[in-house]
């Protein structure tokens, strides 16, 4: 397989992730988090790094509204449920080992 193809087919592959994360709201970003390590706003901040990395310049938000397809904040009030202690608890620990100080 040639490069341009294995690029284009990564691609697709995270639009196609991005687009099933889209409709699955009912899935927090902390329960991601927790169980997988990364959630929604990972990718978005991998797409903001990746866009700073090539020289484009893109903030935090900005990655997070060119991921989410709105502002977060937006997101947020619409999708977004309060989490227990516990889970906040547990998504400390998989931040500190996932993600590590921000």
């Amino acid at each position: 397989m040639d490069d341009q193809t294995r690029i284009e087919l990564e691609a697709a592959a995270f639009r196609r992730l991005r687009e099933h994360l889209a409709r699955r709201t009912d899935v927090q970003n902390i329960d991601l988090m927790n169980m997988a390590g990364f959630c929604r706003n990972c990718l978005s901040r991998w797409y903001q790094e990746a866009a700073n990395e090539r020289g484009i310049p893109m903030t935090k938000e900005e990655g997070r509204e060119a991921y989410y397809g709105m502002p977060y904040a937006e997101w947020v009030a619409q999708h977004q449920t309060e989490a227990s202690d516990a889970k906040k608890a547990e998504f400390e620990a998989a931040f500190r080992e996932n993600v590590g100080k921000e």
